[in-house]
């Protein structure tokens, strides 16, 4: 069995990885899961939120993507969303500027609040938080 696969990640405007891997981690719309060489073919939503790729060679990389798919065939991986950051790309003031937004949103009781738009935004928000959150703690 092969020690490697090769992954994309792939965002609406570019590829941003590109390489051989031993595993890959995201959060599945059916639950966590991890992708190893040899994994059985499969196609899956993705939540958004973290997604940590552990490279053949070189430390681990954690990519925040904002949903989308995972494609897994026999000798490759591919992530594919609307938008997917780099660790060092994401903003955690902006984050939390839009969290904080989202649920003052949600609290206001007008009727003129689009509820679906606002929680969208607010499960955005709180993912980058959480991707922001794990890189912190792998640095550590």
């Amino acid at each position: 069995m092969a020690k490697t696969v090769y992954c994309d990640i792939v965002s609406a405007e570019e590829k941003i990885f590109s390489g051989e891997v031993t595993m890959v981690s995201a959060a599945a719309t059916t639950g966590d899961l991890g992708v190893m060489p040899g994994h059985a073919p499969m196609l899956t939503g993705l939540q958004p939120g973290p997604v940590r790729i552990t490279r053949a060679e070189g430390p681990d990389e954690i990519y925040y993507v904002s949903g989308g798919y995972l494609e897994v065939q026999p000798n490759h991986i591919t992530v594919l969303a609307d938008t997917a950051l780099r660790a060092g790309d994401m903003d955690e003031a902006a984050a939390e500027q839009a969290r904080k937004d989202a649920e003052r949103e949600l609290a206001d009781q007008s009727s003129e609040i689009d509820y679906g738009r606002a929680q969208a935004h607010l499960a955005e928000a709180m993912a980058q938080l959480r991707t922001i959150q794990k890189i912190r703690k792998k640095a550590r």
